[in-house]
């Protein structure tokens, strides 16, 4: 890699766990600190030996953001400058305004064009259909009028329990309501026209899903991360079988552990899905094995790098390395694969081994951590700070009390 810690200037929209582990990425890659634009950065970035932090507005306008991010710019005219985040939100602001942009950045992230045809879930499931990739049996409920007072949504001609959500996570971002989860787990009829009540109320005007409940635990999913290259080839992809997600209503769905494993066929899906699409950039999939067959589900495509990004180094292949190699040195390489087994978990090994009920996968774990493969992105040597090291390990034992309000016990279900 010829890129230098003194030439390139990592620039990260967004201050949570995830954003850290994208700044770990670049300093285990360059040494250098990364500058975190952030209303409000969580302390374990405030604090970080990793980082700066560049205040910006709570809930900046485009124009608020684009002006900040042109004054970096202008205010580094002798670093080469990277624009990374981790949020659906950032990753559409990007593609809004990637004209003014990509004059000062490199942007590893889809166009406008893809992000509406692709990584929207309803053109998702369309996309996924026409490669003969499956994906749940899907609704799509069109909320644009839902001002008006004979609006209804359409009937669910499948059995509950379902799943809903936004087809556009950046959309469901901009409305807020109480009792508001990133997923919903609906059980009858009377459950889901409260949740169109609430939306309407709020002021929801977009598309929301209402899916088939695929069964199996949390174990049964997936996590695949993909970079594709300027020319449209894959030349990095990882994935991990996700051992727990996090069951807080505002952060489901986000794994807390997983193995790294590689799946073949599901990279096979992947990488026929992005070079169909045009897709350039990061991308992030989950995707479920429905037990009842062992057909592999997919559920959705993330237009960024993904919150727990960090599993790919954590087994050896960090993932900006590639991104700099194609966007900051313009140089083409060799397809890499992420095929080294770690733990990657944010969470005590005892609370994670409760909800591990194959005695295969506990061994797994256990195997791991007695070897010292067990990796936690936020526990970095580079970062001695005390009360930082104290906020961390605080979160883990935190994880405990989260985990015996909202799923004290692992189900069929997972949830």
């Amino acid at each position: 890699m010829t890129s230098s810690s003194q030439s390139v200037l990592p620039v990260v929209l967004g201050g949570d766990a995830g954003v850290y582990g994208i700044g770990r990425c670049f300093h285990e890659a360059l040494g250098g600190r990364s500058l975190c634009l952030s209303s409000a950065p969580v302390r374990i970035i405030e604090r970080s030996a990793i980082f700066d932090v560049h205040r910006i507005a709570d809930r900046a306008t485009d124009d608020q953001l684009l002006a900040e991010l042109l004054g970096i710019a202008a205010a580094h005219p002798d670093r080469r400058l990277v624009l990374m985040a981790n949020h659906d939100l950032h990753s559409v602001f990007v593609a809004r305004n990637r004209q003014a942009l990509e004059a000062h950045y490199a942007l590893p992230f889809p166009s406008m064009e893809v992000i509406e045809t692709l990584t929207d879930k309803a053109g998702f499931a369309r996309a996924c259909k026409e490669q003969g990739i499956a994906t749940p049996a899907t609704v799509v409920v069109d909320m644009r009028g839902a001002d008006q007072a004979d609006w209804t949504a359409p009937e669910v001609p499948f059995d509950f329990p379902v799943v809903a959500k936004a087809s556009r996570g950046d959309a469901y971002d901009q409305v807020e309501f109480e009792g508001k989860r990133k997923i919903w787990f609906i059980e009858s009829r009377d459950e889901l026209d409260r949740l169109w009540k609430d939306l309407r109320q709020a002021g929801f005007r977009d598309s929301f899903l209402v899916q088939e409940l695929i069964p199996g635990d949390n174990t049964a999913m997936r996590s695949l991360t993909a970079y594709v290259d300027s020319a449209g080839e894959v030349t990095l992809i990882g994935s991990a079988r996700v051992l727990l997600e996090d069951h807080a209503p505002t952060m489901i769905g986000n794994p807390v552990a997983m193995i790294t494993e590689a799946f073949p066929a599901l990279w096979d899906d992947a990488r026929r899905l992005l070079t169909s699409s045009g897709y350039r950039g990061f991308a992030n999939f989950d995707v479920k094995v429905d037990p009842r067959d062992g057909r592999a589900v997919f559920f959705e495509v993330n237009p960024r790098i993904g919150r727990n990004n960090w599993y790919m180094s954590a087994a050896g292949h960090n993932p900006v390395v590639p991104m700099m190699a194609d966007l900051v040195d313009g140089r083409r390489i060799a397809p890499q694969e992420v095929r080294e087994e770690v733990l990657y978990s944010m969470v005590p090994d005892s609370l994670l081994l409760h909800y591990l009920r194959e005695p295969g996968l506990a061994q797994r774990v256990r195997s791991l951590v007695s070897t010292g493969r067990r990796f936690d992105p936020l526990m970095y040597r580079e970062d001695k700070d005390p009360l930082r090291e104290l906020t961390v390990r605080l979160q883990r034992l935190n994880h405990v009390r989260k985990f015996r309000r909202y799923y004290p016990e692992p189900t069929d279900r997972s949830y």
